[in-house]
């Protein structure tokens, strides 16, 4: 395997975070690695052979310490305690508190977030499509987060569609700026095409993240479009899923 290991430095020295990559697993075209070679698609969901995903599951289980809390997620706002999930619940983000417990969020184009607090007490990740973005999925977290003890809280942006492709059309835009006007900022008019933007997800997640009293921000630097190490769902229609974790050690 090929793994992404975040860039956050002020992350407690007893928080593990990780991100997977296409490379190094059994699955084949169109859940390949783009080079020939096996895909780690860890997506049940995508018409993959179901047992090369668990082959591709066993290999991640292989490094982590304990099974990933598995979810069903359906761009909403619910929020799971990683501890208790059994059979993928449909939320779209989980909280830890407990050492060896896996917060998992898979992705393919949207924006994982993982969080902790500064004390190394509390842990969560969150996937944040545009719509869970919009309907506060990153805020519920955080509220979830401080209801077990967290403090200051650190987030890391994870890999997801870049602002050079992130094209959107005048309801996205409206679904934010009617929250928050500040967000018509993150919103780029594409010359020629009435109605049509391209949007910066980074940008609306650090402002979502903000208006919660999260600003130290890490990440934010990919594009799963552009980059083929990642699966994306808007570059190839039909492909894997990458899975971003975060757990205590």
């Amino acid at each position: 395997m090929e793994l992404l290991i975040p860039d956050w430095s002020d992350r407690p020295d007893n928080v593990g975070a990780l991100t997977t990559l296409r490379q190094g697993g059994a699955s084949l075209g169109p859940y390949d690695d783009g080079q020939g070679g096996g895909g780690l698609n860890l997506g049940v969901h995508v018409q993959d052979d179901p047992d090369r995903v668990a082959h591709n599951r066993r290999l991640l289980r292989s490094i982590l310490p304990s099974e990933p809390a598995w979810l069903t997620q359906v761009h909403g706002v619910n929020v799971a305690d990683a501890a208790d999930v059994h059979g993928a619940p449909e939320a779209d983000a989980c909280v830890a508190t407990q050492a060896g417990v896996v917060c998992a969020m898979m992705t393919a184009d949207c924006l994982p977030v993982l969080f902790c607090d500064v004390a190394g007490k509390v842990v969560g990740s969150a996937h944040a499509g545009w719509r869970g973005l919009a309907s506060g999925v990153l805020e519920r977290t955080v509220g979830a987060m401080r209801q077990r003890g967290a403090a200051e809280i650190l987030a890391w942006l994870g890999p997801a569609i870049g602002p050079e492709k992130f094209e959107v059309g005048q309801d996205v835009v409206d679904a934010f700026v009617s929250h928050d006007a500040v967000s018509r900022s993150a919103f780029v008019a594409i010359a020629g095409r009435e109605g049509k933007f391209l949007a910066d997800i980074y940008q609306l997640a650090r402002l979502r993240l903000g208006q919660a009293g999260v600003t130290r921000v890490s990440g934010g630097g990919f594009c799963t479009v552009s980059d083929t190490r990642f699966y994306s769902y808007r570059r190839d229609k039909v492909t894997g899923r990458m899975a971003s974790l975060i757990w205590l050690r």
